[in-house]
């Protein structure tokens, strides 16, 4: 069980004041007054990890103690961003490797915004440490990372909620309420999942030599070294399966983890995947730029295909869900959604959410994704409610390892070319030693993988 600190039964008082608080503010109350200093750290000080951090910092009254990245120009631009927007007006200590912060700090709260290739290790380690995590998805680069990140926050009590924020997203969760719960699809048998962005990083920089504020060891960790070509940062990195699993494991994961949400779904049956490199050969990548893969199960395929070249199927809704019943059909995105029913009846349109008046700061905030903001500040919400009412929030590791070891599975489908069986009990693929092998990726030394067989 989880040991608290005073600061923590602080922070358990004042965040069922923020839950309170959060209910009224859709009715146009500013959260304020909310006590407590809930002692937060953060891995991963780049685009998405300040974003998310920013998201909390907005709901909760919390003491940012500590922030880790292998860059130090990273480090310094987020001390004095998280100094200007936080209560204390102080600067967290400012640390290269997260071990040291974790062992230098009694966290209660960890959020991870690294590179996919980190997320397992760093996950256990802050959990192991006595802190609560906000994982950023994929949870894993592989299967059995993903079983041991699991096992990790069972064992020790700790609440994991996942970044596949659509889970708490408010139109969406408008489609659940009033489209899926009340039956107006009828029997739903067919899924189809897709995402069209032209976002496979491509090209073939040069290499140089690593600069003196990056330490690429460090960032490199448990992954294979590659040499050095420019700052991994942004999308570079995830053009490459050395440090991700692709489009899939980026983008499949979050429709296909919303898809699963709002029907009630568990693990596949069997997945099965083709694709490859069919158009963009002329760079360094190695993720595929077109793949379809299909998530069975008992009379419903939910089936994904992406392409990172061309026009989408739909031009309004490039990265989306569309659910199929004998009833009608609802197509999903970040943006809105639209339910379309079968003959007679009344066609319901309802559109993302902002919450610009009572967030002006989001529209200062550089490469913000404004559409997403109102749905990660319910996350964090929901996170806090976990820790506070001991319950599994909404987007709990569970549910993020099923959606990320599904995407995974996937990409070793489209590898081995043949459907895959996994048994998550056994944690093995059924009748298939070859693809079993495959769960676990080797480690470079001297890290150890988590999972312990």
């Amino acid at each position: 069980m989880t040991t608290y600190n005073p600061n923590r039964r602080q922070f358990i008082q004042g965040a069922g004041a923020v839950l309170a608080l959060a209910t009224l503010q859709t009715k146009g109350v500013t959260l304020t007054g909310v006590t407590g200093a809930l002692r937060v750290g953060l891995i991963g000080a780049g685009w998405y990890g300040k974003s998310d951090l920013f998201r909390l910092i907005q709901v909760s009254d919390v003491d940012v103690v500590a922030v880790c990245d292998v860059d130090r120009n990273h480090l310094e631009e987020v001390g004095k961003l998280i100094s200007e927007r936080q209560a204390s007006r102080k600067v967290p200590a400012l640390y290269e490797d997260y071990r040291k912060m974790l062992a230098d700090h009694r966290l209660d709260l960890v959020l991870i915004g690294t590179p996919d290739h980190w997320h397992a290790r760093q996950a256990i380690d802050a959990m192991t440490s006595g802190a609560h995590v906000y994982l950023q998805k994929p949870v894993s680069v592989d299967v059995l990372e993903g079983e041991a990140i699991l096992s990790t926050a069972r064992q020790y009590n700790r609440k994991v909620q996942v970044g596949t924020q659509r889970r708490s997203t408010p139109h969406l969760i408008d489609a659940k309420e009033h489209v899926i719960d009340k039956g107006l699809l009828g029997k739903i048998s067919h899924v189809e999942l897709c995402c069209y962005y032209h976002m496979r990083k491509n090209g073939n920089p040069p290499l140089e030599p690593v600069p003196d504020f990056l330490d690429y060891e460090m960032w490199t960790g448990p992954a294979p070294l590659r040499p050095y070509d420019g700052l991994p940062h942004g999308s570079w990195w995830r053009t490459f399966m050395e440090y991700g699993n692709g489009i899939t494991g980026d983008m499949c994961v979050h429709m296909f983890d919303t898809v699963r949400w709002l029907l009630q779904l568990g693990w596949p049956k069997q997945i099965s995947a083709t694709g490859g490199i069919y158009v963009q050969k002329e760079g360094k990548s190695n993720i595929a730029d077109t793949q379809t893969a299909i998530f069975e199960y008992d009379e419903l395929n939910c089936i994904w295909q992406h392409r990172t070249w061309g026009n989408p199927t739909d031009p309004e809704y490039p990265w989306a869900f569309i659910i199929y019943g004998d009833k009608g059909m609802l197509k999903g995105s970040t943006m809105k959604y639209e339910f379309i029913p079968t003959g007679k009846g009344d066609r319901m349109v309802k559109d993302v959410v902002y919450e610009k008046e009572q967030y002006p700061a989001d529209l200062d905030e550089p490469r913000i994704e404004l559409n997403a903001a109102p749905a990660t500040r319910r996350h964090m919400l929901d996170l806090l409610s976990a820790i506070e009412r001991d319950h599994l929030p909404v987007a709990d590791i569970e549910e993020g390892h099923i959606s990320t070891a599904s995407c995974i599975l996937a990409n070793l489908s489209m590898q081995l070319n043949r459907p895959l069986r996994y048994d998550p009990q056994k944690r093995v693929c059924i009748d298939d030693p070859e693809a079993t092998a495959l769960l676990r990726r080797p480690y470079r030394k001297p890290w150890q993988h988590p999972f312990k067989s």
